[in-house]
């Protein structure tokens, strides 16, 4: 059964400005039942984190200042969204849903999150709208409760997730393998076990190769029993942000490449949304929405 995380406040409202990019998480899983990808069954709604879950992957200091609305304002400007209660809350609830879909994934082979994948939080920092590191965290609490020894990280949004490669530069246990534009923010790169910076304007061919060869180079490297994939849509070529040329159709294979390396490797995989930026909405649910597509024909067809 292919398990998904939603929570109505993942689409809460942020002052003007702010309001477009979260239309998508609220869409999706309509979209999700109108196509039958899913049904309601499948659809959960995760609880809070608690704080001994995320202080494996944060700092007391920086927990505290988050819960106390506390941080200063050159912190809050780093990362790029109006500090508030709802915000905070908003961030232990896609927390706990990566956590549940990791549990899920390891019952049904993949699980998503409709949100997550906030791959430029530190353990002591946030920035780029990203306040705690879903994935980290997830990844952290599977290691510290003895359900995996060496997990992946597959990260192909178009922004290198800089958060999760400092955060595990020295932890033999989590292999960080981030594939993103080479001009695009951050533009001060952490160091990933395997980074791939890709030019500007790469296009399906290109860029699948470069996926194709790099994932037959992990399996040198690194023999994971878990992943977690964030699978960002704004490497497509319509994105405004994104500097690539990647077709909704070369999105679909890159989904579907990721899904098999997986599956062949017996592997559970756990997905989060990351980034999308097209100017047309329907371009970015379309492209999420064709993730879960590919994955539920991949495991359970």
């Amino acid at each position: 059964m292919l398990k998904i995380a939603y929570h109505p406040v993942y689409a809460h409202p942020l002052p003007e400005g702010h309001r477009f990019p979260m239309l998508k998480y609220e869409l999706i899983p309509e979209q999700l039942l109108r196509m039958g990808i899913i049904d309601t069954k499948q659809i959960f709604a995760p609880d809070k984190v608690d704080r001994y879950t995320l202080l494996l992957t944060h700092t007391k200091d920086y927990l505290d200042s988050l819960i106390n609305l506390s941080l200063d304002a050159s912190h809050v400007r780093r990362i790029g969204f109006p500090l508030t209660a709802q915000l905070v809350e908003r961030e232990f609830i896609i927390t706990q849903g990566t956590i549940d879909c990791a549990k899920f994934a390891l019952r049904y082979g993949v699980s998503f999150n409709v949100a997550g994948g906030t791959h430029h939080a530190f353990s002591d920092k946030g920035e780029g709208f990203c306040l705690l590191n879903d994935m980290a965290a997830a990844a952290n609490y599977l290691l510290y409760q003895k359900m995996a020894k060496q997990i992946l990280i597959i990260d192909l949004d178009v922004h290198q997730g800089n958060g999760t490669a400092a955060l595990f530069a020295n932890n033999p246990n989590v292999f960080t393998f981030s594939m993103h534009g080479k001009h695009n923010y951050p533009f001060f790169k952490e160091q990933s076990d395997l980074d791939v910076a890709l030019p500007d304007s790469i296009a399906d061919d290109d860029y699948l190769n470069e996926l194709k060869k790099n994932l037959e180079l992990i399996q040198t490297k690194c023999q994971p029993d878990f992943v977690f994939y964030l699978a960002g849509v704004d490497i497509l070529e319509t994105d405004k942000y994104g500097k690539l040329k990647v077709s909704m159709a070369g999105c679909r294979q890159r989904d579907e490449m990721v899904f098999q390396y997986c599956k062949t490797l017996g592997v559970p995989v756990t997905v989060a949304m990351g980034g999308g930026y097209s100017p047309k909405i329907s371009d970015i649910v379309d492209a999420h929405c064709q993730t879960y597509a590919a994955a539920s024909e991949i495991y359970f067809n």
